[in-house]
């Protein structure tokens, strides 16, 4: 039966309808913010290419996790910059690195924050490349028995998940076994387990860990964004060697991908909103083509839509603070913060949708 019988505009005639039909709610229970971790003090400096993101030292992330706490975020992942590096990244896993520090220090000011750690050893090598490297080629069992190390000093830290990114393969299994040995049977592990050979990481690897790579690219070990099926057989892996909760990243180019993972796997399933993406809608906001704010909205619901229960974004304090109604009011017109004096200030174009009309699960 169709028209006139079937009109499906009657449950999107005022917002109140929409929202009682809404069929994919945003909370800020699916956010987790990545935070990146530098030496020094008080130091809180913003990060041009990601606006509203900063490097902290680690007594200003401590406050920053606070904020996050506050805003009912439940989770932050961290990186590390060292002053330090070698080609050996010994700096990734030693007691006293940057990561480890931070993570002794979130923990003893807010035991409740969940803290997850990049698992990961191009910010720690000359290079920038994740692991060992020969005669050009990065090698994979060396890599992965270091990264297996790095897994176990962030969990003896206090870290609650780590969260191996090099798409090394065994890489799941060789950090499981490692910390099974050692005693550590909760530790959680995100995989990174679909992880594309993807441009959009520049912001992040120019700006936010400053680890760009010195020769050659990763597409020896990350994934060829052509490819689907290749996909799904890295999450199955990584499920069969132990990962709790699989990754997959970048987020928006790549839902088809989140979509084929929710439809065959049954665990936690997390995307990246990586840099790229965050850079290309707050570039165009700043220039007024685009309205940060609804845009940032279907950004993050299009990832919830296709079957993420979490998501990794830049945007996560932002949209945190529009959905928590004691922290924000719509009624005020508020700008993203702005880190540079000569970048205008976000104005949006007045039209699409406001988070107003956004389902907020509890």
């Amino acid at each position: 039966m169709g028209f006139p019988a079937q009109r499906l505009r009657r449950l999107r005639k005022n917002g109140n309808m929409r929202r009682m039909v809404s069929e994919t709610g945003l909370s800020v229970d699916n956010f987790i913010q990545p935070l990146f971790v530098v030496e020094g003090k008080g130091i809180r400096r913003g990060i041009p290419s990601i606006a509203g993101n900063y490097h902290f030292s680690i007594d200003m992330v401590v406050e920053e996790a606070r904020e996050l706490s506050d805003l009912g975020i439940p989770a932050v992942l961290l990186f590390g910059i060292p002053n330090g590096k070698d080609d050996e990244a010994a700096g990734a896993y030693a007691p006293d690195g940057i990561v480890q520090r931070a993570v002794r220090a979130l923990k003893k000011a807010g035991p409740e924050m969940v803290i997850i750690t990049d698992v990961c050893l191009c910010e720690h090598t000359t290079h920038g490349h994740c692991g060992i490297i020969s005669n050009g080629y990065l090698l994979n069992d060396p890599t992965i028995e270091i990264i297996a190390k790095v897994a176990l000093s962030h969990v003896e830290a206090g870290a609650d998940i780590v969260a191996p990114a090099a798409m090394m393969d065994g890489q799941i299994h060789a950090i499981r076994t490692t910390l099974e040995e050692h005693g550590f049977h909760e530790a959680v592990i995100m995989a990174y387990a679909a992880k594309y050979a993807s441009r959009l990481y520049e912001p992040f690897f120019r700006h936010g860990t400053q680890s760009p790579v010195a020769f050659g690219d990763k597409k020896s070990h990350q994934m060829d964004c052509a490819n689907s099926n290749e996909a799904m057989r890295e999450i199955e892996l990584d499920i069969e060697e132990g990962a709790d909760i699989v990754m997959i990243k970048p987020a928006l180019f790549y839902l088809d991908i989140v979509y084929r993972a929710r439809q065959r796997f049954d665990l936690p399933l997390a995307v990246y909103n990586v840099s790229g993406e965050y850079a290309m809608i707050q570039g165009a906001a700043e220039a007024r083509r685009l309205d940060f704010e609804a845009v940032m909205q279907e950004a993050l619901i299009s990832c919830r839509r296709a079957g993420a229960n979490l998501i990794i974004s830049y945007y996560a304090k932002e949209a945190a603070r529009g959905l928590n109604k004691k922290a924000y009011s719509y009624r005020v017109a508020r700008p993203l913060p702005v880190l540079e004096a000569d970048v205008p200030p976000l104005h949006g174009n007045g039209g699409g949708v406001s988070l107003r009309n956004v389902k907020v699960c509890k």
